[in-house]
């Protein structure tokens, strides 16, 4: 009796403990994520990974909310007409501009206690302006004119263009003048020299509710609660983000508990979180989120094959997207005609469309002179093959399958497609950033509400050596009447007006076919249970922007 009674105490002591042990694991949360980022200075890569991560450790000034709003973050409140704050301007060469006040929250202050200043807003304006430095969205530096501070906390940019959205300054991200001065003495530098890249650990870069405190390359981000973070204190103790970038052994590993949360903005694919839903669906949330994330393969227009637009369009006639979307996604990623998603207010219809029509497909490639059929590929007048090689991320399951789907359906036209794969720090590190695939490139642009697409289909953004491989119309894509209908959607702010130029620019990417539209996705959020507070935005602003309100249950 007495030893049966012990063993009662002892079931009864453990079940006491199971629930304080739980509390405390659910301090920390692991984040899976299927790509680590390229590099972790604000503007100087680009990259969903890096998006999630900096969501945790900094504040915008301004960003779009989950409602799709414009809303302030770093800044005090946004500018306007009304209260003055945003007033008519002309440049020293009496062109029409804009003259804007802005205001950096007085409780703003960076990680090691140094107060956010306009002297951080003046620094990375003087760098962002040098070409040499490669920064990232050189046209919105271009703009500044001159940046004046008022004081500590106030400054006025004066834009040398009256664009119709003043009060955002979404792509402005301020970094700390008092580490980063030192590695910008030499601006060609930069790059490899900012401290961002060179000790990401320092909790000076970062004014986020969280910094980051370990980097595994290629494997993990460790973030912490940053103890100088003036807003609602985070949950979790520790955040740890990551990276296993084949997405079948992130899934395997989210059910083991390796991992607790695979984030939508960057997990597995729709396909995979379906087959998912179905299986586990009972002990985890799984949220399906559409939005403006628009999966595309950039087609290297450099290439002598591809600056023919028939075989373009011969291309993607020979895709057969509809199946791709029923069979993979089960209808849930739409087919897209261009880059603009349906939920977005400025989204047109009446477009070129190429629905899947091998003969169609055929017939623009004869007509292309490909015409000369040998073992199933075509050959032109000088016997060169219709060969052509796409690359992607590898790892990533679903784009293997849909790699693998393109191939065959422009097999059965004649062209012979090379699939070469390569890890993600590589493929958008170095391949796609400097335009060295060699004829197409699948991946997926995400983007805010209403976005102009000046960095990706402007003339002047393609990157070259010259500018420090900034910008990122990674095809090559030069379009006089695009960068008119760019140039003009910015300034002219009428219903009219903004509506013929929207037009412009969608009819126009449908049918030079710079890239080839696949369709627009839908991110899948696996979370545990017991995880709060997550809220998908559908735009490119990361739910992690809010990590504040993510709590355990």
């Amino acid at each position: 009796m007495l030893r049966w009674a012990r063993r009662v105490a002892v079931v009864a002591m453990v079940a006491m403990l199971i629930p304080a042990a739980a509390k405390a694991a659910k301090d920390e949360l692991v984040i899976g994520i299927s790509q680590f980022p390229t590099g972790f200075h604000p503007n100087l890569s680009s990259h969903v990974a890096l998006s999630l991560i900096h969501g945790m450790t900094r504040r915008p000034l301004t960003v779009f909310d989950a409602d799709w709003k414009l809303i302030c973050l770093l800044c005090a409140k946004l500018p306007s007409r009304q209260d003055g704050t945003i007033r008519d301007w002309q440049t020293d060469e009496g062109k029409p501009g804009l003259e804007v006040d802005y205001a950096i929250r007085g409780d703003a202050v960076w990680g090691d206690g140094t107060p956010v200043t306009t002297k951080d807003v003046l620094f990375t304006w003087k760098i962002g302006r040098i070409p040499e430095a490669g920064i990232n969205n050189q046209e919105l530096y271009r703009r500044m004119e001159k940046v004046i501070a008022l004081d500590d906390k106030r400054f006025t940019i004066q834009w040398n263009k009256r664009t119709c959205d003043a009060e955002a300054i979404n792509g402005f991200e301020i970094v700390p003048s008092h580490l980063e001065a030192a590695a910008a003495a030499d601006p060609a530098q930069y790059r490899s020299r900012n401290a961002y890249d060179t000790d990401p650990t320092n909790p000076g870069l970062y004014h986020g509710p969280y910094r980051i405190t370990r980097v595994e390359p290629g494997a993990s981000v460790t973030l912490e609660p940053n103890p100088t973070w003036w807003g609602q204190q985070p949950h979790f103790k520790r955040i740890v983000v990551r990276t296993i970038e084949n997405t079948a052994a992130l899934e395997a590993n989210l059910l083991s508990g390796e991992v607790d949360y695979i984030a939508g903005e960057d997990g597995i694919s729709l396909d995979q979180a379906l087959t998912f839903e179905r299986r586990h669906g009972d002990d985890y949330n799984v949220v399906f989120k559409p939005g403006l994330f628009y999966e595309h393969i950039d087609l290297m227009l450099d290439n002598p094959v591809l600056t023919d637009l028939r075989v373009r369009r011969a291309l993607l006639h020979a895709i057969d997207r509809e199946a791709i979307s029923a069979r993979l996604f089960e209808g849930k990623q739409p087919v897209a005609d261009t880059f603009v998603h349906p939920l977005d207010s400025v989204h047109i219809d009446e477009v070129r469309k190429y629905p899947f029509d091998t003969a169609l497909a055929k017939q623009l490639l004869d007509e292309a002179g490909w015409t000369d059929i040998r073992g199933g590929i075509r050959h032109n007048a000088a016997g060169e093959p219709l060969r052509l090689e796409i690359m992607t991320t590898s790892g990533n399951r679903v784009r293997e399958l849909v790699e693998q789907v393109i191939q065959s359906n422009l097999r059965d036209a004649g062209v012979d497609l090379r699939i070469r794969n390569e890890p993600a720090r590589v493929f958008f590190g170095r391949t796609v950033q400097r335009r060295q695939f060699d004829a197409m490139a699948m991946f997926a642009w995400f983007s805010s509400p209403n976005n102009i697409p000046r960095s990706n289909l402007h003339s002047m953004e393609i990157p070259t050596e010259k500018n420090g491989w900034s910008g990122q119309n990674y095809t090559g894509y030069a379009s006089p009447t695009m960068d008119e209908a760019i140039d003009k959607v910015e300034v002219e702010c009428g219903a009219a007006e903004q509506a013929k130029w929207w037009r412009t620019i969608q009819t126009e990417y449908a049918e030079n076919l710079p890239v080839l539209p696949l369709y627009f996705r839908a991110n899948a959020f696996i979370m545990p249970k017991w995880l709060s507070g997550v809220t998908p935005t559908g735009h490119q602003y990361p739910s992690t922007l809010w990590i504040e309100n993510w709590t355990a249950q």
